[in-house]
């Protein structure tokens, strides 16, 4: 079997898998709005001010993921770019084979430094992840947190509800794990992602987790996790989710199904256009809130406390990636995937 039909069916599991957990995390962050209503309290959304920056449109999100200049979109953090080109040079070295036995060494050395490295920075972790959760507090004050608290408190619900119930039972029952143990697996890499806020970031320390603790094989967390930190943010379209109903319950504006529909359709998109950095969310909420014609300004009422739930949702969104390794692993044991990355040309 060829590495294109391999790659081929490992990609249409990954993208479908994140599509259907995406539309279920906005679905629930709907529900959720509705059922506790946390923007009927006593807020005045005349002053709030919020500059909208543009979000590309989906056939640009499409066009770009065509690197121009590979290095430039290395230098910038483009991951589609990146993952794009590491895809060809992939196709490269299985159809040279022994040819390129050389380069690969050398890529597979310079994984190991970083690994290296990772390693040496992980240690370091726990001090920056308190230091950024007390400054975050600091900044928002106590006050600040009180009267958003009601907003806070859904988002979070929404976040836990959807890993416990959505990432643990396709864990449980499609990747045949014990969820408990692909917690434990893989908190390590949970605790970084809430102290950078950047998918992107955490990714080394993702893949190391999710290959040495939930024992994914290196083709499959290679090309599933590094995909699912640019196109899979479940965290962020359940921020998004609340947050438009939240917006339009502050504003007195009564959503139509019709629109909850263009919501769910529009924050799915939304998350495969967001890179994975921190506060992207808010700018792709503005496009969000324009598909349901509710005022951008409403976003100056939740920026103060989205640095606190960006941390959160950050952890939700790599363990999503990961979950899905773990299930795209257990599918593909039939085809007798190896660990190593040669053995995809099998």
């Amino acid at each position: 079997m060829g590495i294109q039909k391999k790659l081929g069916r490992i990609g249409g599991k990954t993208i479908g898998f994140f599509l259907v957990t995406t539309t279920i995390a906005i679905s629930i962050a709907i529900s959720l709005a509705y059922l506790f209503q946390p923007g009927n309290i006593n807020i005045d959304p005349s002053g709030a001010e919020y500059e909208a920056q543009e979000a590309p449109g989906v056939v640009e999100t499409f066009t770009n993921i065509i690197p121009t200049n590979p290095i430039q979109s290395m230098v910038e953090g483009n991951m589609l770019q990146i993952i794009a080109f590491a895809i060809f040079i992939g196709f490269a070295l299985a159809m040279l084979g022994k040819k390129t036995e050389g380069i690969y060494k050398l890529v597979e050395q310079g994984n190991e430094i970083m690994m290296f490295l990772v390693n040496l920075i992980m240690r370091f972790a726990p001090y920056g992840a308190f230091g950024l959760l007390a400054s975050a507090i600091g900044t928002m004050g106590i006050d600040g947190m009180k009267g958003m608290a009601m907003y806070m408190v859904v988002v979070i619900l929404g976040l836990i509800v959807h890993g416990v119930v959505t990432y643990g039972s396709a864990v449980a029952f499609l990747g045949k794990m014990n969820p408990v143990k692909f917690v434990k697996g893989f908190f390590p890499a949970m605790t970084v992602g809430f102290s950078t806020s950047s998918s992107s970031s955490t990714l080394p320390i993702s893949m190391k987790a999710a290959q040495e603790n939930l024992k994914v094989p290196k083709p499959v967390s290679s090309f599933v996790q590094p995909l699912g930190a640019t196109i899979n943010m479940d965290g962020t379209a359940i921020m998004q989710g609340v947050a438009t109903v939240f917006i339009a319950q502050v504003y007195g504006s009564d959503l139509s199904f019709s629109a909850l529909i263009m919501v769910v359709l529009t924050a799915v998109l939304a998350s495969i256009g967001t890179a994975g950095v921190p506060g992207v969310g808010l700018i792709m909420l503005a496009m969000v809130l324009n598909q349901v014609s509710l005022p951008v300004e409403g976003i100056a009422l939740i920026i103060g406390i989205d640095r606190l739930l960006d941390m959160l949702r950050t952890s939700l969104n790599i363990t999503g990636d990961a979950a899905c390794a773990v299930v795209v692993a257990e599918s593909e044991r039939k085809y007798g995937i190896k660990e190593d990355a040669k053995h995809m040309e099998a």
